[in-house]
């Protein structure tokens, strides 16, 4: 997911939108999972030069990524839509000073109960042995960037560094994330809760455990079989609720849990056992899947009245 702050952040994404040729390209793309360029090109009646300069302006906004193919007449460009979705705030005036922003390392949790199969890894190796839970009291877990589970959960605390006699009014996540299946699987639903000092704002079902292609981001190492990315998910807590990517999810607002700058703030990611799709999950941070980010946290405040 992109997710566009102000129309002018966007303007490139909009100019890349702005062709006929490159909308067909995306369609394309979408039908085909991928194509390489002499199929696109082929496909749509123009040039192989022609394509390039519309397929630059795609990857130069993210929209779409190039990867190399060996094959037996040399290596090939293969073209794949990279975003699930694009939310675009048309309404933005919050002023940036209002704003905290921190990032939280995947391995940063202070609390967790996890059953396998799990595991972490930072972008070096793994740490101690996969489906063992013991690992996740390593001292080398604060190195993670990824880590999985079957069943369990992993709890943050966010840091609240708003200046003093502020009161919260929005906070934002935006988290890479996808199930845990055995190896990989793209077609393994899981239902994903998100808990703030533990009240439950909501669920989100992921569609899958993605392994069928390698993660931008994730270090050569990486076994190919295993998980190689997510996807962005933007979670908002706001007066009017809690959204994802936009869609409301629940009626929890940020109002019910009257936070200030002396309020603790937990965040928790689980998959109850109980839950109707036990998929697992997987949270993806720097040197890992396609993003290449931590959990990053946007804290929206004002003065108290």
């Amino acid at each position: 997911m992109l997710h566009i702050k102000s129309l002018d952040e966007g303007l490139n994404v909009f100019k890349a939108l702005g062709s006929d040729i490159r909308i067909e390209i995306i369609k394309l793309l979408l039908e085909n999972k991928n194509m390489n360029m002499n199929e696109l090109a082929s496909k749509l009646n123009i040039t192989n030069g022609a394509l390039t300069s519309h397929i630059k302006k795609l990857e130069d906004c993210g929209i779409v990524i190039i990867s190399s193919e060996s094959t037996g007449h040399g290596n090939q460009k293969i073209c794949t839509v990279h975003l699930d979705k694009i939310l675009i705030e048309l309404d933005s005036n919050e002023e940036s000073e209002n704003i905290y922003e921190t990032n939280i390392s995947v391995g940063h949790y202070s609390d967790y109960e996890i059953y396998p199969t799990c595991g972490l890894a930072s972008s070096t190796n793994l740490i101690g042995q996969v489906d063992d839970p013991r690992y996740f009291a390593h001292p080398s877990r604060f190195d993670a960037n990824i880590l999985w589970l079957t069943h369990g959960y992993v709890e943050y605390v966010i840091p609240n560094l708003i200046p003093a006699s502020q009161k919260i009014d929005q906070i934002t996540i935006s988290v890479e994330l996808s199930s845990e299946a055995p190896g990989s699987n793209d077609n393994w639903p899981s239902d994903i809760y998100f808990h703030i000092n533990d009240t439950c704002i909501g669920t989100w079902t992921s569609p899958g455990d993605f392994g069928d292609r390698k993660g931008l981001f994730n270090p050569d190492w990486w076994y190919p079989s295993w998980n190689q990315y997510g996807l962005l998910k933007l979670l908002v807590v706001n007066n009017e609720g809690t959204f994802i990517d936009g869609l409301k999810i629940s009626d929890v607002s940020i109002k019910d849990f009257q936070l200030d700058y002396k309020s603790t703030l937990r965040l928790k990611f689980e998959v109850p056992n109980t839950s109707k799709h036990v998929g697992g999950l997987t949270i993806f941070g720097k040197n890992f899947g396609n993003y290449n980010q931590d959990i990053n946290v946007r804290i929206h405040y004002s003065p108290i009245a």
